[in-house]
This record gives C-alpha cells, sequence and structure tokens, in this order.
C-alpha cells in the first residue's frame, strides 16, 4: 500500500477533530490513522526487504540489474521518506516538549 500525504493529514485532521467521539479515527477510507501508520510501516519494511533480496540475487546473477536498480531505487525512497517522518515527529515531539504549560 503507497501512502497518500493528503490522505494522511485527512486522517489526522479528522482523528484531531473527532477525539471525544465513539470511532473518531474513522476516516474516508475506513482505516483510522494508527492503521494507516501500521499498515505504511509494514509496507516500508516489505519495502525495503524487497530491495535486500534483490541486491543479493544480483549479486549471484539470478536477477537482470534492472529489476535490481528498480528495487533498491524503491527501497531507498521508502527508507528517505521513513526517515523524513521520523524527523518531523521528532520536531513536533521537541516543540510540544518545549511549550509552556
Amino acid at each position: 500500500m503507497v501512502m497518500n500525504v493528503a490522505d494522511a493529514l485527512a486522517a489526522y485532521k479528522q482523528g484531531g477533530n473527532l477525539a471525544g467521539k465513539a470511532g473518531a479515527s474513522d476516516v474516508a477510507g475506513g482505516e483510522s490513522f494508527s492503521d494507516v501508520l501500521k499498515n505504511f510501516a509494514g509496507d516500508a519494511a516489505k519495502s525495503l526487504e524487497g530491495g535486500e533480496k534483490a541486491a543479493m540475487a544480483g549479486a549471484t546473477g539470478k536477477a537482470d540489474i534492472a529489476s535490481v536498480v528498480t528495487a533498491i531505487s524503491d527501497a531507498e525512497l521508502m527508507l528517505q521518506t521513513v526517515v523524513t517522518i521520523r524527523d518531523k515527529v521528532i520536531a513536533a515531539y521537541q516543540d510540544i516538549t518545549k511549550t509552556a504549560i
């Protein structure tokens, strides 16, 4: 599953606006924001694993170079996305901890 950033933001806004209601985490797609993040994390792990398997197959000569490059590029893009999201979460956490009560 490829996560659309606009869908993630919509899920976040939907969850924040309805925090007190039952079923507040449901969004238009039927998944909660946490489910979207879990699915994204699972997809990221699968992508990285696929890149690793393709690299191993390419090193042993069992795969053509085009499929190896494609799989590694997909894994690299996914890793960059995960690192960016991690950095944003850390920055948000730091902003929250700096807030005066």
